[in-house]
């Protein structure tokens, strides 16, 4: 049931440690097993855990106690990481690199293409949960974004302020080898 609401949980073997179980059966005043306890605080045993989780409320109560895993986040960490390593150089952007949706997007590629970096992409546009996603995960709250590595280069004004200053090929060069 813990597992079907996706219940951030551990337990303890009660069968391990005799004085542990019949101590507990004083403390919860509760004479049978499984315990069921959130914040220290005994929610029930197995035929209330059972009634609370076909009404909803085992959720409902795990949630508020906090005890819920946050798959959605952790998924999409995930996927972002796994995007953001699919190619040595990956740049985040509005469209594709033959057709931009956007100036700044344009300007990146135009940029990388004229130092000869070869770069894989991914269209922003087409995904609503990377594109927020990677804002909160980047800390860096506009597009494009440039990735070496997995690691955040910068965003259009600090992709064409180090093509100006010539840094932009070393830079990303050694990020790509060093991170490797």
């Amino acid at each position: 049931m813990l597992d079907k609401v996706g219940a951030d949980y551990g337990s303890f073997d009660i069968l391990s440690n005799e004085e542990v179980r019949q101590g507990l059966k004083e403390y919860s005043q509760w004479p049978t097993y499984p315990q069921l306890y959130l914040n220290g605080e005994l929610l029930g045993g197995h035929d209330i855990i059972m009634e609370l989780e076909e009404t909803g409320e085992l959720k409902s109560e795990l949630a508020k106690a906090g005890a819920l895993k946050d798959h959605s986040k952790s998924d999409m960490i995930m996927r972002l990481e796994k995007l953001l390593h699919s190619e040595p150089v990956m740049l985040i952007m509005k469209g594709t690199p033959d057709e931009p949706q956007c100036g700044f997007s344009r300007k990146v590629v135009e940029a990388l293409r004229k130092e000869g970096i070869a770069f894989g992409s991914f269209n922003i546009l087409e995904d609503e949960g990377v594109r927020q996603g990677l804002k909160e995960y980047s800390n860096w709250p506009t597009y494009p974004q440039l990735y070496a590595q997995g690691e955040l280069v910068g965003g259009c004004d600090i992709v064409l302020d180090m093509a100006e200053s010539a840094e932009l090929k070393s830079t990303v060069e050694e990020m790509v080898s060093k991170l490797a």
